[in-house]
């Protein structure tokens, strides 16, 4: 027969109430109790009635995820990364895909609403006003987004790309293309902001391309327009972006980096794996899974973060094979 909260309760020398406690809120509780129970828990094989444990604590023991395109390689980082740590709290997690649309995207949180304890958004492509209306009811956390004083986890664009513009700077590139992601992206018009500000005090000229699907064949279908712009560098809104270029250039036999660079932005397992390998820029995306979930249960357990309920994380420029020197004019 299976153990029950009872079980572990007399075993670990506590009450239920505590038991429920250490498992629903282990700050709450003193370390010692929290270790006995765990301890129980354990040795018995306990697991919790989620059915039940709603039915106590008005909470339903899932939480939602939505990302707008599981089938980017960005994305499963992060989802993998909050997924497991949903389950060191004793969450499960329903995953929803709105395919890059923000009417099907703003329907799945309406729908999921009270199915879910609370939200994380993975790049959300709602508009402010949408997501402030839909995201009322439960607590929510945006990653990779930033929407007035919603609780957010983003990553510092501005000083990945400040760090590839240096880079291309320092190779001699003074005329380069920035090849812009979707229009009702918040990232894409960060990145194409940061491009304006770093390049106009790096006195590099700045072509911008798009916008276009974050996908290989955006990058293929832009590629022509960004050689007909006569530049000698490319920075593209993601390494997908990149990859569709790269390949594009190929194809018109144009040498990637002898006649142009490339820079992508994400460090996806592609972007080491093609030859030549892509330079870009690396983003924490373990850590971006991991701490939207923690955020979000920090809400949920109305605990108040001494720095706020907004973080910034670190980008890295990843040099590889894809950036060089900029050719030489010819004679």
């Amino acid at each position: 027969m299976a153990a029950t909260i009872k079980d572990v309760a007399r075993l670990a020398g506590v009450s239920q109430s505590s038991v429920s406690r250490a498992l629903a809120a282990p700050d709450q509780v003193r370390p010692k109790t929290r270790e006995r129970v765990e301890r129980a828990v354990a040795r018995l094989g306990y697991h919790p009635n989620r059915i039940a444990r709603g039915l106590s604590t008005g909470r339903t023991g899932a939480i939602g995820l939505v990302v707008p395109d599981i089938a980017n390689p960005f994305f499963p980082g992060i989802v993998k990364a909050a997924q497991r740590r949903a389950r060191d709290f004793g969450l499960a997690v329903l995953l929803a895909d709105s395919d890059e649309d923000p009417a099907t995207e703003t329907d799945l949180i309406r729908t999921l609403t009270k199915q879910v304890d609370g939200f994380v958004l993975c790049a959300p492509r709602a508009g402010d006003d949408e997501l402030r209306s839909v995201c009322g009811d439960v607590p929510v956390v945006l990653l990779n987004r930033r929407v007035g004083q919603l609780p957010s986890i983003i990553f510092d664009n501005a000083d990945g790309i400040r760090q590839a513009l240096a880079h291309l700077a320092a190779l001699g590139h003074r005329r380069l293309a920035y090849v812009a992601g979707p229009r009702a992206s918040w990232v894409n018009r960060e990145r194409a902001r940061a491009v304006r500000t770093v390049a106009a005090g790096l006195d590099l000229e700045v072509v911008e391309a798009g916008h276009v699907s974050p996908d290989f064949e955006g990058g293929v279908a832009v590629a022509d327009l960004v050689l007909a712009a006569g530049v000698t560098s490319v920075i593209a809104y993601n390494d997908m972006i990149g990859l569709g270029l790269m390949s594009r250039f190929g194809a018109r036999g144009v040498r990637v980096p002898d006649d142009v660079s490339i820079v992508g932005f994400d460090d996806i397992p592609a972007s080491a794996l093609v030859s030549p390998a892509l330079t870009t820029v690396s983003q924490p995306k373990d850590q971006c899974g991991r701490a939207g979930v923690d955020l979000l249960v920090d809400l949920l357990n109305e605990r108040p973060r001494p720095g706020g309920a907004r973080a910034s994380l670190p980008t890295r420029l990843i040099v590889r094979a894809s950036t060089g020197p900029a050719p030489q004019p010819r004679r």
